[in-house]
């Protein structure tokens, strides 16, 4: 009996420890010397949990008894929200119908007024959008903000523009149509092409160039002056520079006429390249024909010089009786005074010899000036051809929406067909006078020794 009691004890001891019912500092401070103890301490434990559950449920029972008071407390504050609503609701309705009314007592009042603030409406933003590109307003920064606030007033239900502020929006008007006829000086701040800020003089010229120092200056922001980075010709630089150095009377200056609108025409000037940057636009290409070009230029004119020179040779022996060897109709007597009591058939052939030595001489460079007159086109379409493969590769790389990339290929196959052809003309012009003055020289041997043929086979 003992035994079995003792099994079921410790049972439900295992129990109970498996379950976590048995705190483990009571464990681990008192140990059960009996089995009598061991249930003394098991019934201990369950008096203790006993109270520990009541003393939850008591915190649960209170837990829930506030719960209950929160949300009676969050029905009756819904209640009286929803009821303010509706309350405000009235309420706007009331506002609304008011404002409504309002309104057209205003229209009403108002009359043929508001026809009069939509012109101004219209005036401001026509005159704000003129200032903001203005050259005055550079003299006079901050007339746009004035604008702004004027329509931001106009463009209000509640606001009216002030007879000060439309007062006002009149002088600005008469002012800009006054300033853009006048030339004057102020002090301002100029930004340098390096970001350099400098205050010195300014120079406007009404409403189309700003000047300061013989530099040309355009506006940013509406108020900013700084230096174009790439500037008009010296001609143009000279004249501004005279005209801010002058104080009276009139002055050559090259003004821009696009100037109220921006000055496009200036900067499309100024963009476009000197003579010197479509030259080396060309290329190899294009070194290569000037190259060829200047050559010919410097043969055409020696040759040209040289010939001139045995010209007058020539004609001088033309009226002397001596034979003089300088010259090649000098050197062509000679041969003839050598074979005088020759026949006339071995007369003939000497002449006609004297005169194949000199035709090397008198036709040196004909011959070269010619080719090049023909290659010169040659080597310009061969440019052409050049850029144009480099703008197909453009084409192939960045597509046909971006001319940026297709113009240094455009302008390289356009440079070197024009510098091709600038050779070629010249040089068929200064071929075509070396070779008359030339076959002018041959004609006279020709003439000479002829006559002298034709006087010894008279004799005989």
């Amino acid at each position: 009996m003992r035994t079995s009691i003792a099994k079921r004890v410790l049972s439900l001891t295992a129990v109970v420890t498996a379950a976590g019912l048995i705190s483990a500092s009571v464990v681990a401070q008192e140990k059960a010397q009996s089995l009598d103890q061991l249930l003394q301490m098991v019934r201990s434990s369950k008096v203790a949990e006993s109270k520990e559950h009541q003393q939850r449920e008591a915190q649960f029972r209170r837990q829930k008894a506030n719960q209950q008071a929160l949300l009676t407390q969050a029905k009756n504050t819904r209640a009286a929200e929803e009821a303010r609503s509706a309350q405000l609701e009235e309420k706007y309705k009331e506002q609304e119908l008011l404002v409504q009314q309002k309104r057209q007592q205003l229209d009403e009042r108002m009359g043929s007024l508001k026809e009069l603030f939509g012109h101004l409406t219209s005036t401001t933003g026509d005159l704000r959008a003129n200032l903001s590109t203005s050259l005055v307003s550079a003299q006079y920064p901050g007339r746009t903000e004035f604008l702004d606030q004027l329509i931001s007033k106009m463009d209000s239900a509640t606001k009216l523009p002030t007879i000060e502020e439309i007062e006002r929006l009149w002088y600005e008007l008469q002012r800009e149509t006054v300033e853009s006829g006048k030339v004057v000086k102020f002090t301002g701040t100029v930004i340098k092409p390096d970001g350099e800020q400098v205050e010195q003089e300014v120079v406007r010229v009404g409403n189309f160039n700003l000047v300061s120092n013989g530099k040309y200056l355009e506006l940013i922001d509406g108020s900013k002056m700084a230096e174009l980075v790439r500037q008009p010709s010296g001609k143009f630089q000279s004249e501004a520079a005279n005209l801010q150095a002058a104080t009276s009377g009139f002055n050559a200056f090259g003004v821009d006429p696009t100037g109220p609108t921006g000055g496009s025409y200036l900067k499309a000037m100024i963009n476009s390249p000197s003579m010197v940057e479509r030259w080396h636009q060309g290329g190899i290409v294009g070194y290569i024909i000037s190259a060829v070009g200047a050559f010919a230029m410097l043969l055409a004119i020696w040759r040209l010089i040289a010939l001139s020179g045995m010209s007058a040779k020539v004609n001088a022996q033309l009226r002397s009786s001596t034979p003089n060897t300088n010259n090649p109709l000098g050197r062509v007597l000679a041969v003839a005074e050598e074979n005088r009591g020759v026949d006339g058939e071995t007369l003939e052939l000497k002449m006609e010899e004297a005169v194949l030595k000199e035709r090397p001489a008198i036709e040196s460079g004909l011959n070269l000036l010619k080719i090049i007159a023909m290659v010169a086109p040659l080597l310009g379409l061969l440019g052409t051809v050049t850029g144009m493969i480099v703008t197909f590769q453009a084409i192939t790389i960045f597509g046909a929406g971006d001319p940026k990339a297709m113009a240094g290929g455009i302008s390289s196959a356009l440079v070197t067909t024009v510098l091709g052809l600038c050779v070629a003309i010249p040089t068929v012009l200064m071929h075509t006078i070396v070779n008359g003055r030339a076959k002018r020289i041959l004609h006279i041997l020709d003439e000479q020794s002829t006559g002298i043929v034709a006087e010894s086979a008279e004799r005989k």
